[in-house]
């Protein structure tokens, strides 16, 4: 039986590593995005919608026969208004939300971020827990807030499966100094959005999307349930980093940048 997922955001950086990297016999993929995308390739079981996930009737036909869903479609984290996150990333997803609902889709892997507790106090020592009460950094991080809350209402209300996934660092490799904690690998964001397709009744959980960093402070206990193993380790690459911190992390001693005002280039969910 064939198993088709629907990625918003396909255009994204993430979006078109999972459209490769999430091909399997027996899944089709729908990619939307209001960006242009490139053409399938030979043999590739997808179909390619140019489409907004905040048009209601766009996402109602896009759910149509849909499986599941993963939402990474929204805007980053920096250069944009309060009422552009309002209007793109929090209604934005109540519009994929409500179209999983009526559409008869079981389950929703949502892109949330570490921006959503960024003002969260770093203690030495201390390991973050999935469930780690929000202190967002950002209307950015605000957004993801409440998104998730979002997704918590359809869980409990309508019995929607949705795991949200607060992504550190999405990179190739580890960039500075924060990503030697919160890095997310190519493959390990594979193998943990994998798991978050096929794990089996997942009601509605919170997980944290790093690897398995030797300077992590993140927990992996919620992910390791999903069926993750994380692989990589941002230590392999410690001696490039430097030691100096970035321009924008003005404020220390937190797991993220935690400004109002984020770098400029940040991409969407990282």
């Amino acid at each position: 039986m064939t198993q088709t997922v629907l990625i918003t955001g396909s255009a994204g950086e993430i979006g078109r590593h999972l459209r490769t990297t999430l091909r399997r016999g027996g899944r089709h993929l729908v990619l939307l995005d209001v960006v242009e995308q490139a053409g399938l390739e030979d043999g590739e079981d997808a179909t390619i919608l140019h489409a907004s996930f905040t048009d209601a009737g766009a996402m109602r036909a896009a759910c149509a026969g849909v499986d599941a869903v993963i939402h990474l479609g929204g805007l980053s984290t920096s250069g944009y208004s309060f009422a552009d996150y309002l209007a793109l990333n929090i209604e934005g997803t109540r519009q994929v939300l409500e179209a999983a609902r009526l559409g008869g889709v079981g389950r929703v892997v949502y892109a949330s971020s570490h921006h959503a507790v960024g003002f969260h106090p770093n203690t030495p020592g201390s390991t973050v827990p999935d469930y780690l009460f929000p202190r967002p950094d950002s209307y950015y991080g605000v957004s993801k807030v409440a998104s998730e809350a979002l997704a918590s209402l359809y869980h409990d209300r309508y019995g929607l499966d949705v795991i949200c996934v607060r992504i550190g660092s999405y990179r190739t490799v580890p960039t500075d100094q924060r990503t030697l904690w919160n890095w997310l690998s190519p493959g390990d964001c594979t193998r943990l959005f994998e798991a978050a397709l096929t794990t089996p009744s997942p009601g509605f959980r919170v997980v944290w999307g790093v690897s398995a960093n030797t300077r992590r402070i993140a927990s992996l206990a919620e992910a390791a349930a999903i069926g993750y193993v994380a692989r990589d380790d941002a230590e392999d690459y410690a001696d490039a980093v430097s030691d100096e911190p970035e321009p924008w992390d003005r404020i220390g001693g937190l797991y993220s940048e935690a400004t109002i005002d984020d770098p400029p280039g940040s991409s969407t969910a990282t």
